[in-house]
């Protein structure tokens, strides 16, 4: 979804100082592009999952699909996953029947889940609540700093900001930032939407997440090296790369 092509990001990338970029499959199509860059790229890895927009229909075919992609090597994580009341964009059945599934597949495959929620905050924390026990949970642009508190009681999910945090009108979002145990803390870019305030309008890019993680090592009132070098050993922690 981002441009330009793939070789030009990643190299913009490791300019900025990015080591390891997890791109997102949302349909089969573009989960089997994340794993062609991922095997392009041997910093670039793939999760692979069905958006709650693009759960229409899904069914035992989608979900043997999905399992057949998460069994790769370069695979580090199912999803992004979880519902979306706010676009709609499939039907809410449709969309739990997936969740429910990549619940599952999550725990089959021992990768953790990612996970996207937009105007279903009580649905998509009830069901993870009642399904997702001991799987490693990943927020996934993270949206719900008013539920922060019951988020940072599972000591398995890990908060993940996005450019957003970095809007003037997020403070909520940058109080809740601060709350979180810095080897639970992620930071991404949602490219190529969500582009950090300096940048803002224009089309993201991987290389950006370093706007972001700056702020927010500004806004914790910590050195840049120092949080750098923990928010890399969170992101290790939780996908399970090492090196």
């Amino acid at each position: 979804m981002c441009d330009p092509s793939d070789a030009e990001l990643v190299a913009a990338a490791a300019s900025a100082g990015v080591t390891r970029i997890v791109t997102v499959g949302i349909d089969g199509a573009s989960c089997r592009a994340a794993l062609a860059a991922a095997e392009a790229f041997p910093q670039v890895y793939a999760a692979i999952g069905r958006h709650p927009n693009s759960a229409t229909g899904f069914d035992d075919a989608d979900l043997a699909e999905l399992a057949a992609l998460a069994a790769h090597p370069r695979c580090v994580a199912v999803g992004e996953t979880g519902l979306d009341f706010y676009r709609d964009g499939a039907p809410r059945a449709d969309q739990e029947r997936a969740f429910r599934a990549q619940i599952s597949l999550a725990r089959e495959a021992g990768k953790p889940l990612v996970i996207h929620t937009r105007a279903a905050d009580d649905d998509t924390l009830s069901l993870l609540n009642a399904e997702a026990a001991g799987l490693r949970v990943i927020l996934h642009c993270f949206s719900m700093p008013d539920r922060i508190d019951e988020c940072l009681a599972h000591d398995d999910w890990w908060i993940s900001f996005a450019g957003n945090v970095t809007y003037p009108k997020a403070e909520a979002l940058r109080l809740a930032a601060l709350k979180v145990p810095v080897e639970r803390l992620l930071v991404e870019t949602d490219a190529p939407f969500l582009s950090p305030q300096p940048v803002r309008g224009k089309m993201n890019q991987p290389a950006n997440v370093v706007m972001t993680a700056q702020a927010l090592a500004l806004e914790r009132r910590v050195g840049w090296d120092e949080f750098d070098a923990a928010v890399e050993a969170s992101a290790a922690e939780v996908y399970g790369w090492s090196g």
